[in-house]
């Protein structure tokens, strides 16, 4: 397997893990798949965040307040190299009941810095 083989599954495998962690409202897991500082870019406001930013309250208030989950309906690679991938990303959210909230185009960047694959950068459509 190439290096480029190789970062695209190791970066595909945090993509796995960031939405099993979100779903879960796993706090330590969600950030494990985080290289800090991390940036997103959503609604109009770049956010840079730093190892402790996440909290269980965001998994019920503002834009997640009936959210019960989310699953990747799209994860394609755009650019490879062996140690960075940029992928094209839709996402849906749901409601309990399995209703959808809305369906979201990104762009994830996840990098491998140090050893650790992480998410570092989302530009999102999301709220």
């Amino acid at each position: 397997m190439s290096e480029n083989e190789k970062a695209i599954v190791a970066a595909q495998k945090v993509l796995d893990e960031f939405m099993e962690a979100f779903n879960a409202r796993d706090v330590e897991a969600f950030e494990a798949t985080f290289n800090f500082p991390s940036v997103r870019l959503a609604s109009g406001k770049l956010i840079l965040i730093d190892k402790g930013f996440h909290t269980p309250s965001m998994f019920t208030t503002g834009a997640l307040a009936d959210w019960d989950h989310s699953a990747w309906e799209r994860r394609n690679v755009l650019h490879v190299g062996p140690d960075k991938v940029h992928i094209d990303t839709r996402f849906s959210r749901y409601r309990k009941d399995g209703s959808v909230i809305g369906g979201f185009d990104s762009i994830y960047v996840v990098t491998s810095e140090n050893g650790h694959w992480g998410v570092k950068i989302r530009s999102s459509f999301a709220p």
